[in-house]
């Protein structure tokens, strides 16, 4: 049976990856190792491999995650200056989620949606 997927992305610095997710957006560190980090928030859990040779202009590594306050969610990433993706403002989708989006340090595309 299947239980979680926690999803590995590319990352070129572990400092300013741990940054971003710990410091800005509330994640709590689960581990570091050589190469490698983890992170968790509530129920989700991302890993990160290192790849410093990563051309972030050719880096598609996305996650969906779900959750069930979106707008808290986006005021807390407002107010701590996070920015949002340009196309990724919050608003309902026709395909019944209410979603914004932004980028992490190295191109990884993070998406929050909540059912409507």
């Amino acid at each position: 049976m299947l239980t979680a997927v926690h999803p590995k992305l590319a990352m070129r610095n572990k400092i300013t990856t741990r940054e971003f997710y710990v410091e800005q957006l509330g994640f709590e560190q689960l581990g570091d190792y050589d190469g490698y980090l983890m992170v968790k928030k509530d129920q989700i859990e991302i890993h990160f491999f290192e790849f410093k040779e990563l051309n972030i202009f050719e880096n598609y590594g996305q996650v969906y995650i779900r959750t069930n306050d979106i707008e808290t969610l986006y005021q807390e990433v407002q107010e701590n200056k996070i920015t949002i993706h340009p196309n990724g403002k919050l608003k309902v989708q026709p395909w019944g989620q209410k979603e914004f989006s932004m980028l992490d340090p190295d191109k990884n595309l993070l998406t929050f949606g909540q059912n409507v």
